[in-house]
């Protein structure tokens, strides 16, 4: 039996570059890939790639069994809210269902993120921390971050692992890190981290470094991120058994690089642009940090988490896949010029 597939999040910057992508991974025949949506207009940007849309509502379990079972989907990609499980909890049972009518294996594969794993939620940072490591599962159980954010979000990669192993699903958490580049797809063209910074320079009108010292953090380019989760589907598709649920955590990252190293090179493309006075990068005291936090909608002690912090997070996984990225870490501060430019032309 042929895998369908269902790509949640398709209108946004990781979900849209992924569906502009399949066509060309020639992975599966289009017929076979599904694409949620939420209107009209995204029904036909899905349909112009030759996909089928689905318009139905995560938050109705009964809802998602029936986009699920009735289209026999054997692989969900969900890359939609990295926060909350219940949608995903039902999208695994769905799963269940299938295999149970087909005998097939199925597949969940949920997008969490590298805060997830960074000093923002009290993982290890005083080493790598690697996405293949075997007590990785432990390690993230043993987790208490402060923020309820991020209690959730530990307890979601958690909760999609534990619900996938009880049903027999096959599980994968799928870590983006700060991922750069423009968008390919009908939706959001521009990412998260990088974005922040832009918005809170614009809001003071110069650029601050919110952490002592010099932390690192993954990095990599979103056609390289896009091309972990192709591969990942490809081996699920030939039947190769890539590690899943307690083993099946993959990062996708090129390497890493030092937050005030990005910040100096986005400064540079900031002040080129007369968004800020200079190019030059200072340590944020209390006023800025109330200012910063103002520009990005959160309260002053949460600019830090949005902008800054450790993340020890390395990646191996991809590697024993066959994935190779095409940009090095240090590309992310070569193109920063042209990420300052698309994200200053879709900044809303």
């Amino acid at each position: 039996m042929p895998h369908n597939v269902l790509i949640t999040g398709g209108s946004g910057y990781l979900g849209g570059t992924l569906l502009n992508r399949l066509p060309a991974a020639n992975i599966l025949p289009s017929s076979n890939i599904y694409a949620s949506v939420r209107s009209s207009s995204q029904a036909e940007s899905v349909k112009d790639y030759g996909f089928t849309p689905l318009a139905f509502d995560f938050s109705d379990a009964a809802a998602v069994r029936n986009a699920v079972v009735e289209n026999k989907i054997t692989v969900v990609y969900f890359l939609t809210d990295p926060v909350n499980h219940e949608a995903q909890v039902s999208f695994i049972a769905a799963l269940a269902e299938v295999k149970a009518q087909t005998g097939e294996d199925v597949h969940f594969l949920h997008t969490s993120g590298a805060k997830i794993f960074s000093s923002h939620a009290e993982a290890p940072t005083d080493r790598p921390l690697l996405d293949t490591q075997p007590d990785l599962y432990d390690v993230q159980k043993a987790q208490r971050p402060t923020l309820e954010f991020f209690q959730k979000a530990v307890a979601t990669n958690c909760i999609v692992i534990e619900e996938a192993e009880k049903l027999r699903v096959r599980s994968y958490i799928f870590v983006p890190c700060i991922v750069y580049g423009k968008g390919e797809g009908f939706g959001n063209k521009i990412s998260i981290q990088t974005v922040a910074i832009v918005k809170a320079a614009k809001g003071v009108g110069k650029v601050y470094k919110v952490d002592d010292g010099k932390p690192t953090w993954p990095v990599c380019h979103v056609i390289d991120n896009t091309n972990l989760y192709l591969e990942l589907l490809r081996k699920i598709v030939a039947g190769e058994d890539p590690d899943y649920g307690k083993s099946g955590y993959y990062l996708a990252a090129s390497g890493s690089v030092a937050w005030d190293d990005i910040y100096s090179a986005m400064a540079e493309g900031l002040a080129k642009r007369k968004v800020v006075g200079d190019a030059s990068v200072v340590r944020a005291d209390a006023q800025a940090l109330e200012k910063m936090g103002a520009a990005l909608g959160v309260p002053a002690e949460i600019v830090a988490v949005q902008i800054g912090g450790k993340c020890t997070f390395t990646a191996e996984h991809g590697s024993k896949l066959g994935w190779k990225p095409q940009f090095a870490p240090e590309h992310i501060l070569e193109a920063s010029d042209d990420e300052v430019a698309v994200i200053l032309e879709h900044l809303k």
